[in-house]
């Protein structure tokens, strides 16, 4: 099954243009969706969830015409938005035994076993009786993770769903996505560059709802040996540097900015050599930048996804 997304645009009627001629193909497996708040991604994967209409374009999944049979896409969707809400006078086992009815799991023991197993899955199980008013912020993510994979979906989307989670909470939810994506499309729709280079097999990087790369995360890396300089500075040389020099970034380090520069020798006295990551590749992609032999930025090239047949305020 493969997730075609075709020339994607969708403008507010503030005049917000959230996505600008969006195409991606997405297979089986881990999809990482990398963005500032604002590039697009939340608008892009409401309307892939089948929750909001674009201006033009379309979606496919499989043999499924996205926007004009969204009844069969709901059917094997999962689908954790970056808000939802909760209702709190209810227990975490009976509103998911509540919406496992929903998804069409009629048969009382087979909805006890899968709900029972979803909260083992999610770290929740301890707390299945506990009212969901009372869940702190990562439970109740949590508890979405568990309701977006009711009905074993074939197509999972996650949008920034690492937000409010604790260091070992993270790992136990990114473990089961990378256990999910053997067998379904998973998206991760995220602004931390971290969640996408551990887990995902392709990256595309979304900014003012264009797609600035789409690429193999480590190849991208790859891409980059040879061509990430870094120096520590003081505050006042800065300004210079900045005006001189391809900063990517900068990071205060004891009262002292770490700078990392993209150049393919070494920009002058002082500049080391360091180790290229997917950060690096980020904040070159949002520059424009683009390393020798990797695949044209989305304003340089044909739309990514293949073309239909028969066969990245908005954030």
């Amino acid at each position: 099954m493969l997730l075609r997304i075709e020339n994607l645009s969708k403008t507010y009627p503030n005049g917000t243009r959230a996505l600008d001629d969006v195409s991606l193909a997405i297979a089986p497996g881990m999809f990482g969706l990398l963005g500032p708040n604002g590039a697009g991604k939340s608008t892009l994967m409401r309307i892939v969830a089948t929750l909001q209409e674009p201006d033009t374009g379309r979606v496919r999944l499989g043999d499924i015409d996205v926007l004009g049979n969204k009844e069969a896409v709901r059917r094997t969707l999962g689908y954790l938005p970056q808000e939802f809400g909760v209702y709190p006078k209810v227990s975490a086992e009976d509103l998911l035994d509540h919406f496992a009815v929903l998804k069409g799991i009629t048969h009382r023991g087979e909805r006890q076993r899968l709900v029972s197993a979803l909260l083992e899955q999610t770290n929740l199980h301890n707390d299945r009786s506990k009212l969901l008013g009372g869940f702190s912020g990562g439970m109740r993510q949590r508890f979405g993770i568990a309701v977006a994979l009711l009905g074993d979906p074939r197509l999972i989307i996650v949008d920034e769903p690492t937000a409010g989670l604790d260091p070992e909470e993270r790992v136990r939810f990114l473990n089961l996505l990378a256990e999910l994506g053997q067998n379904s499309i998973v998206i991760l729709s995220t602004h931390i560059v971290d969640d996408v280079s551990e887990l995902c097999s392709r990256v595309a990087i979304i900014d003012r709802g264009r797609i600035r790369l789409e690429d193999d995360p480590q190849a991208a890396v790859t891409r980059l040996n040879g061509r990430i300089w870094r120096r520590i500075l003081s505050r006042d040389e800065l300004a210079r540097h900045q005006a001189q020099f391809s900063v990517l970034s900068t990071k205060l380090l004891a009262g002292r900015t770490v700078v990392r520069v993209l150049a393919d020798a070494r920009p002058e006295s002082g500049y080391d050599q360091a180790e290229p990551g997917l950060e690096d590749v980020y904040f070159a992609a949002m520059r424009g930048a683009r390393a020798p032999d990797a695949p044209p930025f989305a304003a340089d090239a044909p739309a990514a996804a293949p073309a239909f047949g028969s066969g990245t305020g908005a954030s």
